[in-house]
């Protein structure tokens, strides 16, 4: 569990011609299906639903948590809205650099290419994410090339102010990869992401890999970055103490759907989806000598290639009932923005976390 006495505290934080002006990105039905082939003729057989019709929207300047188990879609919706991987099907519209909205679906070519320039990626291992046969120099002043925005002299200065904007050392520009610490390899992604001046970032699980007290380290960097350059974040972790911190809004995800999403303290203190219930019984708890009842849910998690019928989660919830086998729920909202996909959210009474 990450020591949240490490951390510093940061300050409280449909289609386009809908796009409201505080909004930078907005996500309508995001779909990701990647097909089952068998046979000698790889005939497709099926689809793995690893995000299945899922919607939410990031406002400028505010840090979304998305959280849920592994395998729950939580990595390929990220990567699906920068079109790392292409999506299936859905709207993502963007707020550019030019405060112009744009579809980044219809995108292709150049215009992906520039609307790359205002949204980037923070990735999970800082070990695998740097090309080991590269200085750090040429691994940051990439972009920098890569989208014409400095060259020779110019490129090596604004390598080394953004090596001293995320804390490293700017006399390392010759240095690999291997050289460095995995904290120092995270601040080199970071720094990379940085070069083109971005105004939305997609962190997937980008302090899961290191130790507590560097984790610590790279969270209060991030909150600094965002405050400076006035960044916006999707936060991708399954740590609940880390999304706990560090975002304002949270969406749970289970087998690729958005199960619940509310503010941070209210999803916390009152959650209504069962799902979430459960992850927040896991959650550690701050003092060792207070104890409290862990929720082990029973089954397994669903298979996204053949989910049950009805809500996906009612194989392992305590308070299913037989409506829940029949009918998928609606993903509404119960009031204050706080939004849960459950027929029985408005009458059960749900433990929530301990406050930090």
């Amino acid at each position: 569990m990450l020591d949240v006495s490490l951390l510093s505290k940061n300050d409280e934080r449909e289609t386009a011609a809908m796009y409201i002006p505080n909004k930078i990105l907005d996500v309508q039905s995001m779909k990701k299906y990647f097909p089952i082939k068998k046979g000698f003729l790889k005939k497709t057989v099926g689809h793995v639903k690893a995000v299945d019709d899922v919607s939410f929207y990031i406002n400028e300047g505010e840090t979304f948590g998305l959280v849920g188990e592994s395998g729950c879609g939580k990595s390929t919706l990220g990567k699906s809205l920068l079109r790392a991987i292409e999506p299936s099907s859905g709207s993502v519209t963007f707020r550019n650099r030019h405060d112009e909205v744009v579809e980044v679906m219809d995108l292709n070519g150049n215009g992906l290419r520039d609307i790359r320039r205002d949204m980037q990626m923070v990735f999970q291992d800082p070990y695998s994410s740097l090309n080991p046969r590269m200085t750090v120099l040429n691994i940051i002043g990439e972009p920098l090339i890569c989208n014409k925005i400095a060259k020779g002299e110019d490129l090596k200065n604004k390598v080394k102010d953004l090596m001293e904007v995320v804390g490293l050392n700017s006399r390392h520009l010759e240095r690999y990869p291997h050289a460095f610490s995995g904290g120092q390899r995270q601040r080199i992604g970071i720094a990379r992401a940085l070069a083109t001046n971005p105004k939305f970032l997609v962190c997937d699980e980008a302090v899961s890999a290191l130790d507590v007290s560097i984790q610590a380290q790279i969270i209060n960097l991030l909150q600094d970055l965002q405050k400076e350059f006035h960044l916006s974040y999707l936060f991708i972790s399954h740590d609940l103490g880390v999304i706990q911190h560090i975002s304002d809004r949270v969406g749970v995800m289970y087998v690729g759907k958005m199960v619940e999403m509310a503010s941070t303290e209210e999803l916390f203190a009152n959650p209504k989806h069962p799902y979430t219930e459960a992850l927040l019984s896991a959650k550690p708890m701050p003092n060792p000598r207070l104890k409290k009842e862990r929720i082990i849910l029973r089954g397994e998690v669903a298979n996204p290639a053949n989910p049950p019928s009805g809500c996906y989660f009612h194989p392992r919830c305590p308070y299913a009932k037989e409506i829940c086998k029949q009918e998928a729920p609606a993903f509404k909202d119960v009031g204050g923005g706080h939004q849960v996909a459950c027929h029985l959210a408005n009458e059960l009474e749900l433990k929530g976390a301990v406050a930090i």
